[in-house]
């Protein structure tokens, strides 16, 4: 049976490598900016015949008229069947409004959260955060490597709250500090794994069933459910 999943992403963010796409326009070939909606495309391309993707955001529409109710319902509809998000990141995922009147998210609450539907309650999502790579193909801007500690640092500060509040999470974490002061966690201490698009293509099945693994063992995390 297919997996059904739900990929929230910046629809327009062209801060992402450049996948050199090409399209036939009435002139001749026509080279089309890359944005973070064309590593949607390149993701369907990947996932098995019978997987399903739900889309997020496709046009940019600020949030800040819209009711929560009306939030609320929109995307009930879209991830109530779903059983996988995947969030894309990249360098340019957020703009200046509140994260209240963002997509993203309201995305990963509803992700996150149980609820009811004609006597049937669905679970929550297992989450995968997959990072984009910037316009000069690094990872960097998130995911840098500590010589010192040999581990590596994530710049959870870059992410939206609700989502860097379900990294770091387990409840009982396996640690340890390095010399130079930071914190080395070891095992699956995020509910939400961060993974390099390079790396999550080249073996998209283990970071997938990896999100449902760390979903059926949820009551391991404390998990934030609402936007603050």
């Amino acid at each position: 049976m297919g997996r059904k999943i739900f990929v929230s992403y910046k629809y327009g963010d062209t801060q992402v490598q450049d996948l050199n796409i090409y399209d036939n326009a009435v002139f001749g070939i026509h080279k089309i900016q890359t944005k973070a909606r064309h590593y949607v495309d390149e993701l369907c391309k990947m996932l098995q015949n019978d997987d399903h993707i739900f889309k997020g955001e496709d046009d940019g529409t600020s949030l800040a008229d819209f009711s929560d109710e009306y939030i609320a319902s929109s995307l009930r509809d879209k991830i109530y069947d779903s059983s996988i998000t995947i969030i894309l990141v990249s360098k340019g995922m957020k703009n200046l409004n509140a994260e209240k009147d963002q997509w993203i998210p309201w995305e990963i609450s509803y992700s996150l959260k149980e609820y009811t539907r004609n006597g049937r309650t669905s679970l929550s999502n297992g989450v995968i955060a997959v990072i984009l790579p910037d316009i000069f193909g690094r990872y960097d801007y998130y995911i840098t490597n500590d010589e010192v500690c040999n581990c590596r640092n994530l710049n959870t500060n870059f992410l939206f709250q609700i989502l860097r509040e379900n990294m770091f999470n387990i409840k009982y974490p396996n640690t340890q500090k390095c010399s130079n002061g930071s914190t080395v966690y070891y095992g699956d201490s995020c509910y939400i794994q961060s993974v390099k698009w390079s790396d999550f293509k080249n073996n998209l099945n283990f970071y997938l069933d990896k999100s449902i693994e760390l979903r059926d063992s949820k009551d391991n995390y404390n998990i934030t459910k609402t936007i603050k």
